[in-house]
């Protein structure tokens, strides 16, 4: 079993741009594997028992169920396009394929080959906005909802390296 963690700084609920965001206070939350894919199997659970429609406002809805600490839902559709994210919602509806991580490298169809196998984790570099913006390595974990959708959540696991 895979099993690694992330620490989290503490975060303020009232960040201006809806995002946690590191505060001086007690030691960090630790996330593991487990959390992270617990979090996203709920949210599988949600959607096929409320629906694409009423899940994907729920996912979008920066004060929503799905949106804990650092860790939020996001979806998309295997075609890449944003289908709910509660922090971008000017992304939603469209299409991120040619977007590239911090180093410049393609990394959105590993989240739909993950997706398409059913689930996985992708290792990505990413700008951290709790951090300002430092370029940091991020852990994904994403689960197909049914074969037009997936949703994914992910934590930030430290300095980044490049892993073209």
């Amino acid at each position: 079993m895979l099993l690694s963690c992330s620490f989290l700084p503490a975060v303020r609920k009232d960040h201006p741009a809806g995002i946690p965001a590191a505060v001086p206070g007690p030691e960090p939350a630790i996330i593991f594997n487990e959390t992270l894919v617990a979090f996203v199997d709920e949210a599988v659970r949600y959607a096929q028992a409320h629906g694409k429609e009423d899940a994907l406002l729920e996912f979008s809805n920066p004060d929503g169920s799905f949106v804990r600490g650092e860790l939020y839902i996001y979806a998309y559709d295997f075609d890449d396009v944003v289908l709910a994210h509660p922090f971008s919602p000017e992304r939603i509806g469209t299409n991120r394929t040619n977007e590239r991580d911090a180093y410049g490298n393609l990394y959105s169809y590993k989240f739909i080959n993950a997706a398409k196998n059913g689930s996985g984790f992708v290792r990505f570099a990413y700008s951290n906005p709790a951090r300002n913006k430092t370029i940091e390595e991020k852990l994904g974990y994403v689960k197909k909802v049914d074969d037009t959708w997936w949703l994914g959540s992910g934590v930030y696991t430290g300095p980044a390296r490049d892993t073209a």
